[in-house]
């Protein structure tokens, strides 16, 4: 959302272990700085704590150096100080926030979103009361016929919300929802094509291949749903499948 301008930080925030270890490490000040700056950059980025100029070119140092304003050897020192504490990690490439929602500000995420659910339902009961009133016409033959504006409009409205809980249906069965921000529109409509029959086998396919493995090594949400689910979708999945072979039983002959 691009009106949401603010991260959570706390008046306690250097009470935090983590955080008064970082203080007594050469260079504090300028790592928790640039701990601050990565918070504010992943709540501009609005992505679930990921980081990125734009969701195809991910910060990397020199950028980030430039940014900041900082030298290049000060940001490998606090990115690498920041992953060991667990605060960042890596997905393919690029930096995310760890337990983002704990920097995010949900409270007040949560009265945005009711205040733009609410005015997309004036929206909705605006562009009925126009198909039902003014908005209205008849042709030469007195067919009554709606406002073609209108229509695509509500026919897209109904596209989106639809995309949105097919997405929000197989994101529930993955067991590690991080970088949820990250699955892109044209991504989810891809998924979409796919449908959510095999989309839910894929899920289920790589949850058994994994059994037994540790949450932490496990694909993130966001990664599974972009590359991830390709090598267990039926087709790929059948083809890769190891073949079963039944044992040989060897014959011998009584020796006379």
């Amino acid at each position: 959302m691009s009106d949401v301008r603010w991260i959570k930080l706390t008046t306690d925030m250097f009470d935090d272990e983590k955080i008064d270890f970082i203080t007594s490490l050469p260079e504090s000040d300028a790592i928790i700085v640039i701990w601050i700056r990565l918070l504010s950059l992943a709540g501009k980025c609005n992505a679930g704590g990921y980081i990125y100029l734009t969701e195809k070119i991910p910060y990397t140092e020199d950028m980030l150096s430039h940014k900041f304003r900082k030298p290049i050897t000060i940001i490998k020192l606090a990115l690498n100080t920041l992953q060991k504490l667990g605060m960042i990690e890596y997905d393919d490439g690029v930096v995310f926030i760890t337990n983002w929602v704990k920097h995010q500000n949900v409270e007040g995420l949560e009265k945005i979103r009711e205040r733009d659910r609410e005015r997309k339902r004036r929206e909705r009961a605006n562009k009925k009361q126009l198909l039902l009133g003014g908005e209205m016409s008849s042709d030469s033959h007195g067919t009554v016929v709606g406002h073609p504006q209108t229509d695509i409009e509500l026919d897209k409205d109904k596209e989106k919300n639809y995309l949105v809980d097919f997405f929000e249906s197989i994101w529930k069965l993955y067991p590690k929802k991080e970088g949820k921000g990250g699955v892109s529109k044209t991504q989810k409509e891809k998924l979409h094509k796919i449908g959510l029959d095999e989309m839910t086998r894929a899920v289920s396919r790589y949850i058994k291949a994994k059994e037994g493995t540790d949450k932490k090594y496990l694909q993130m949400g966001s990664t599974f749903f972009n590359s991830g689910y390709v090598d267990y979708l039926d087709e790929n999945y059948q083809q890769s499948k190891p073949v079963e072979h039944k044992p040989v039983q060897i014959m011998y002959k009584d020796r006379e």
